[in-house]
């Protein structure tokens, strides 16, 4: 069986914890006589690759029970789908339904903006906020999630799925705002081109599920053309610096679809099934949040930044590119910039 890898973002999960002991923080889990975090990292990767083989199981993580203890989560599609130990390596296993995963890049449709409303599906005047609807011409519609830039190059950060088109798009492509699903019309509505993308591996079996880390891609834009800030309803401009989310982290997010909401990270180190229209795709390391109607079809490429206050809010999180009714999943931000060698650009 595969063994996961112990990446440089689980190793600063650890270290950030370790941080907030030494600085007088909140209770830190498996320091009060619980397991340790890399004690239940541990549990759940050995079991990950067999359980993920089952039938209705969709993914694992490490969270927290009720007691404020590390846990190794089971994600099932449905109550009853499978039948697994209530404990692994003597770390308890807590069961939770979230249904299928899937890429949400299919865009739902939205009731008519109210004249107090800022509509996120139209075609804003450039320079277009970050949050609002993009896309590929052969997508229907995804979220601008962020302005990054390279220290010469500026470029808008959204996902494959949404930019790439699953792989089948090339570099040079138009990408649109607002999306085909929303009017977008190439070229009268092309904001940016393609530059580069990681290329997301499809399983072949159940058993043979290459791991990826993300779903990400970069266009090639302008300051004229793309803005560093969401709407004026929305959280504003995100900071440069990211934050490693950590159990329990608040977290917002602007998108296309579901515009300003608000959730906390349930799970971490999280390796997730998710469906896609070519197949089925297995991502590693991941950021599970919860939250009342998070994120839906057509927020893919939302950035979720940091809710707290003064230096620790909207800080760069993860990328939304993923999730179900209950749960949304997001790449670790930092491993998508690090990849494309950009950072956040706040506009300064």
């Amino acid at each position: 069986m595969k063994m996961l890898r112990w990446t440089r973002s689980r190793w600063g999960l650890v270290a950030a914890l370790m941080a907030d002991v030494a600085l007088g923080g909140p209770r830190v889990p498996g320091l009060a006589g619980g397991p340790s975090l890399a004690a239940a990292m541990a549990a759940q990767e050995t079991v990950t690759a067999d359980w993920l083989a089952l039938d209705g199981v969709v993914g694992t993580a490490v969270g927290l029970d009720r007691s404020g203890d590390y846990v190794v989560k089971v994600y099932l599609t449905a109550l009853g789908v499978a039948q697994l130990p209530a404990s692994v390596a003597g770390i308890p296993v807590e069961y939770e339904i979230t249904g299928p995963i899937r890429a949400l890049n299919e865009a739902e449709a939205l009731p008519a903006a109210m004249s107090s409303e800022i509509d996120r599906r139209a075609n804003f005047p450039r320079p277009v906020p970050i949050g609002v609807s993009t896309g590929h011409p052969g997508v229907t519609a995804g979220t601008l999630g962020a302005r990054v830039s390279d220290g010469e190059r500026v470029f808008a950060l959204s996902n494959n799925h949404v930019y790439a088109n699953n792989n089948n798009a090339s570099p040079g492509d138009p990408l649109l705002q607002p999306g085909v699903a929303d009017g977008g019309r190439n070229p009268t509505d092309a904001v940016a081109t393609l530059h580069d993308f990681e290329e997301i591996e499809f399983c072949a079996t159940r058993f043979r599920c290459p791991l990826n880390r993300m779903d990400a891609a970069i266009a090639l834009t302008s300051t004229d053309d793309v803005g560093h800030a969401t709407p004026d309803d929305g959280y504003g401009s995100p900071r440069t610096t990211p934050l490693e989310a950590t159990l329990g982290t608040k977290v917002q997010k602007y998108g296309r679809t579901t515009g300003y909401t608000h959730g906390t990270v349930t799970g971490i180190n999280a390796v997730i099934d998710v469906s896609y229209r070519g197949g089925v795709a297995r991502f590693e390391d991941q950021i599970l949040i919860s939250g009342n109607g998070f994120s839906a079809g057509g927020d893919s490429g939302s950035l979720i930044v940091s809710e707290g206050f003064l230096a620790a809010d909207r800080r760069p999180v993860g990328l939304l590119f993923a999730g179900s009714p209950t749960s949304t999943i997001a790449n670790p931000i930092d491993i998508v910039l690090d990849r494309f060698d950009v950072t956040i650009d706040e506009g300064n």
